[in-house]
């Protein structure tokens, strides 16, 4: 073997064991930030009996504000828009931090920043275990909105390997972790594409828009099914894996194998097949309807981000990797700090069949916006 190919062989080496840390470290994160989803509404229930605490205060609060409105307090649904408030509160604090984390990143280096995080992780979940208050849950929440940081830094990270062959494994990698877990992002490097500017924004702009419909949707689904078929954490926790298995087998055997090129064309096909998805699960009166609707939900979210970051993925310079992806990451963050609150609202106003029919309507906004992109050009 000559001393070149020994080179390639050890950047191979070391390309394969920073993939399996960033791999291993979106897994945990990832657990850790999917879990709640089944169990918020009992938690949120939980609190809502035997906390004497800001729990109450707020929703006195909110009883209040329906009464001066003239709708009549349904405390099941108050329960809703504090899941609601408690999501869009995390995602706003990454939205926050994911910028300067990667800035910090590419100034102070990856492993110092991406260590920094994790710790802060960490921290947030072990106060969650030890919490006995809704303070101290809020608490939790918040340190580990602020500690989100690190899913754009294990992008930035894949994105700095040298070996292009090993980029793209790590993206598929890290995406997949991302996607199966909780609806989050995959990219895939196609070295030598141009996006021009107006493409960006408009691809930018239909990324932020599907990710607040999705987002605001999917914290509303476990109270959905808790509510209409008074399911259990256990229950929602086996209809978030039902979920989670029929993504990976979506994305593994097919999402990966779109073509260079078709990406935007099977956008425009899974955020349609989104809007009967989600009228199924806002109407449905019995499990079948459940199911199929969330066939169309796992679809939509196996394809429609990783397709978008495929195609925005060789925006920037090598050394703004971390800047570009905290931003689009950013970006996706807005989008969920608003979504939760913004569908919660209307859930808590007018009920779940009005709201996911709200909701299922309003994804026609993406598909036309990609209906009306330019088209892309290349740079050779």
């Amino acid at each position: 073997m000559s001393r070149e190919d020994q080179g390639v062989a050890k950047a191979e080496e070391n390309s394969s064991r920073v993939i399996f840390a960033v791999f291993l470290s979106l897994l945990i994160d990832l657990l850790g930030f999917t879990l709640i989803l089944p169990l918020l509404p009992s938690i949120l229930d939980h609190f809502s009996q035997n906390d004497d605490g800001l729990y109450r205060r707020v929703q006195a609060g909110v009883d209040w504000f329906s009464g001066s409105l003239g709708i009549p307090p349904e405390r099941k649904y108050n329960s809703v828009l504090f899941g609601g408030l408690i999501g869009s509160l995390f995602s706003l604090l990454q939205f926050l931090a994911s910028p300067l984390t990667g800035a910090a990143s590419d100034s102070f280096g990856r492993r110092p920043a991406l260590l920094v995080t994790a710790l802060g992780l960490m921290a947030s979940y072990s106060l969650w275990a030890i919490s006995r208050s809704f303070e101290l849950f809020l608490c939790s929440r918040i340190l580990g909105g602020i500690s989100k940081g690190n899913v754009s830094l294990c992008t930035a990270v894949i994105a700095d390997l040298q070996c292009p062959k090993a980029r793209s494994k790590g993206m598929v990698k890290s995406g997949l972790t991302l996607e199966n877990l909780s609806c989050l992002q995959k990219t895939i490097i196609h070295l030598g594409r141009f996006i021009p500017p107006a493409g960006l924004q408009m691809l930018g702009l239909v990324y932020f828009l599907y990710l607040f419909l999705f987002s605001g949707l999917e914290y509303t689904l476990g109270f959905l099914v808790h509510q209409h078929f008074h399911f259990s954490s256990l229950e929602q926790g086996k209809m978030f894996f039902f979920i989670g298995v029929t993504m990976a087998v979506i994305q593994g055997g097919y999402t990966r194998r779109i073509p260079p090129g078709a990406e935007l064309r099977m956008v425009k096909i899974a955020i349609i097949l989104s809007a009967p998805g989600f009228l199924l699960i806002g109407w449905s009166t019995n499990i079948i309807i459940l199911g199929a609707g969330l066939l169309f939900y796992s679809f939509a979210a196996a394809v429609v981000v990783p397709c978008l970051s495929t195609v925005v993925s060789s925006y920037g310079l090598d050394s703004q990797k971390g800047t570009v992806m905290g931003i689009l990451r950013s970006l996706g963050a807005l989008a969920r700090a608003l979504g939760p609150v913004a569908s919660a609202t209307v859930y808590w106003l007018a009920g779940a069949e009005v709201c996911f029919t709200i909701w299922a309507s309003l994804f026609l906004l993406p598909f036309i916006l990609l209906r009306c992109m330019p088209k892309q050009n290349k740079q050779e």
